[in-house]
């Protein structure tokens, strides 16, 4: 079941392609939070998307809500998705598919590959607390989420 409107987001610990050092979800308690989960690093859509919200980060950053990127490819090939495409904030992989079961995301055949699972395209905004505030989940791996909405939504917790 997918992590809907009022719920607690589950905590999690990741790898963070950067550096690759653990990050918890329980690091940014105090903090609103835009959670982006993407199916896959260096598809045409998720660059576009990943992107976008790198193109926004001062916007989310002057309203105190840190984007972090989820995804279940390997920290070394995010890491190199994110040093091609300038991308600065936190993505962390969930090798072995944790969280996007705790969430509810799992994107079973992704690509028609059978076996091969991937995160459901989604965004989640938390606040302080780390309850769901808005989301927005896209059964279509190649829709995008609106960025205005995503905005609105962090705006609305200020």
């Amino acid at each position: 079941m997918t992590l809907a409107v009022g719920d607690k987001a589950p905590n999690f610990t990741l790898v963070n392609s950067a550096d690759m050092q653990p990050v918890s979800l329980s690091d940014y308690q105090g903090k609103n939070v835009v959670l982006v989960f993407f199916p896959a690093v260096f598809s045409g859509v998720c660059t576009e998307e990943l992107c976008s919200f790198r193109d926004a980060m001062g916007g989310f950053n002057s309203l105190g809500a840190p984007v972090i990127g989820i995804s279940t490819d390997p920290p070394l090939a995010q890491k190199a998705f994110a040093s091609q495409n300038g991308v600065t904030f936190p993505v962390l992989s969930d090798l072995h598919h944790e969280v996007i079961k705790a969430y509810g995301l799992e994107f079973n055949n992704f690509a028609k590959v059978e076996g091969y699972t991937a995160a459901r395209r989604s965004v989640f905004v938390l606040d302080e607390s780390g309850t769901v505030r808005w989301s927005w989940l896209s059964e279509v791996p190649t829709n995008l989420p609106n960025y205005s909405d995503v905005e609105a939504a962090v705006k609305a917790l200020s």
